[in-house]
């Protein structure tokens, strides 16, 4: 269910593009998303993303990778935690980004906030199983 963002402070190729995607993918995935759950927008910014190139003693540059997850709200801090940990790690590995170049931002939403077509809201009425409550 994750709808996910990916921002550039300046164009990529095709191929880096991809493999980021696929990356952060690969991350969701490890935290418990099912595989066929994807749903991704790219985009490059050049000297539209302004950001602060030390913010928390945290050196970044212009290869700044923003990623905006939207999600069910309810995972445990520990999870986020895991997250963000997974997606660093395969960026850095798969698409040699700087770890201090990636910057995840989760925005939690209600089950009822979603419709994935049909003008139906399908998992507010029938979550699944991955994001069931527990009875």
């Amino acid at each position: 269910m994750p709808l996910v963002r990916i921002s550039f402070k300046q164009d990529k190729s095709a191929a880096f593009r991809k493999s980021v995607a696929d990356a952060i993918q690969g991350g969701l995935i490890a935290a418990g998303v099912p595989e066929h759950d994807r749903f991704q927008i790219m985009s490059s910014h050049g000297e539209d993303l302004i950001y602060d190139a030390n913010y928390l003693d945290i050196a970044r540059s212009d290869g700044i990778v923003i990623v905006q997850i939207f999600l069910a709200a309810g995972r445990t801090v520990d999870k986020k935690r895991a997250l963000y940990r997974g997606i660093v790690e395969r960026l850095v590995r798969e698409c040699q980004v700087r770890p201090e170049d990636v910057f995840i931002n989760l925005i939690e939403c209600a089950m009822e906030n979603w419709s994935f077509g049909n003008g139906a809201a399908q998992y507010a009425d029938a979550p699944p199983a991955h994001l069931a409550k527990p009875a």
